[in-house]
């Protein structure tokens, strides 16, 4: 979800290549660029600041690591999988059963 007032600047490789001044200005703006290829986007580049590397890492690795378990989770839900919910209840069940 793109948030009302963020602002992204498109730029193609071709655009990377010939036009990078304008991206850095954007990024230096505040402004996140997406990176395109055949018309798609393919890359983020944000702004990270010196002192905030490490922290800035880690968040996009969390946000890639929760994009990739929800995929998985719709695709269970989609092929007939147990919910998380359906799982614990028989957790609970079994747990019961061996007191």
């Amino acid at each position: 979800m793109i948030l009302e007032g963020d602002l992204m600047n498109f730029f193609s490789v071709r655009d990377l290549r010939s036009n990078s001044k304008k991206m850095w200005t954007d990024l230096k703006c505040g402004n996140e660029v997406i990176l395109t290829n055949n018309g798609k986007p393919s890359a983020l580049i944000i702004d990270i600041p010196e002192e905030g590397f490490d922290e800035t890492v880690q968040a996009v690795r969390q946000a890639k690591a929760m994009i990739a378990l929800n995929s998985m989770r719709k695709k269970a839900a989609k092929a007939g999988y147990m919910t998380d919910n359906e799982i614990e209840s028989l957790i609970s069940e079994a747990r019961a059963e061996a007191e």
